[in-house]
């Protein structure tokens, strides 16, 4: 980037392209970024990482540096980084979802799986989400403007963080890590006008997990979570003491 050019922002979120807070964020960042809107042409929440490999995909341009493209989360960073950006953007920024994407959501979640498509190509990426329902958007918004504007060149290449905002006005904001949120698990079995059967999987949040410092408890304390997120799932502490050997087998020295 030279020295008269603005920060290049990617966005895009699991929504998709006409999700009224992706707009309204890509809206409040213009005046002191160059934003690139690329983002799915329908909602994929719940993606995780999935990229399409077996079919082609479509980018339509819905107007100037906003485009629709018929994927996921993954592929909008992936197509964005290689072949949309004129440039090597400074930041990934995936969100605002409609919703919290909070401890174990992330494994799951399709905003979270945006951003760090951003960290795994070697970008920083933010991950944002608003509370369902939230009473206080404008507010909402201005603080994930104001965090992208302070994390742009203040995050390293490949790392990333994922934050949750209550959407109440609040003016505070904690750093966490990761808590464990709880849902009624369920499948529920219904018949198609056939006589086939089809299932319904999952069930809404029925609380979390008491952890002291995660982002859960920040939620529930009235604070916007920030929580830095890193790529390595390496366990090193069974690297370096196995818990088990293969019968019939030497392991190596």
């Amino acid at each position: 980037m030279t020295s008269n050019e603005r920060p290049l922002v990617l966005i895009t979120n699991d929504d998709g392209v006409t999700a009224p807070l992706l707009s309204a964020l890509a809206d409040a960042l213009t005046a002191d970024h160059e934003v690139l809107v690329v983002a799915p042409e329908r909602q994929r929440s719940a993606a995780s990482h999935a990229i399409t490999l077996h079919k082609p995909l479509r980018a339509r341009e819905v107007s100037l540096g906003r485009w629709s493209l018929s994927g996921t989360p993954v592929d909008c960073v992936y197509v964005g980084v290689l072949r949309l950006a004129a440039r090597r953007p400074a930041l990934v920024v995936s969100g605002p979802n409609d919703g919290f994407n909070l401890g174990t959501d992330v494994f799951y979640s399709g905003t979270v799986a945006g951003a760090r498509e951003g960290a795994l190509r070697g970008l920083a990426g933010v991950a944002l989400s608003i509370a369902p329902r939230a009473t206080h958007i404008a507010e909402a918004v201005a603080f994930a403007a104001a965090f992208v504007r302070s994390a742009v060149g203040a995050l390293g290449a490949g790392e990333m963080v994922n934050v949750n905002i209550p959407g109440k006005g609040e003016r505070r904001y904690a750093w966490t890590t990761l808590g464990r949120r709880r849902y009624a698990d369920d499948v529920t079995e219904r018949a198609d006008p056939w006589g086939r059967p089809y299932y319904w999987i999952g069930g809404g949040s029925t609380g979390h997990d008491d952890v002291p410092g995660s982002d859960c408890n920040a939620i529930a304390d009235g604070l916007i979570s920030v929580t830095p997120m890193q790529l390595e799932l390496d366990h090193h502490a069974h690297v370096a003491a196995p818990p088990f050997a293969v019968a019939g087998y030497d392991p190596a020295r």
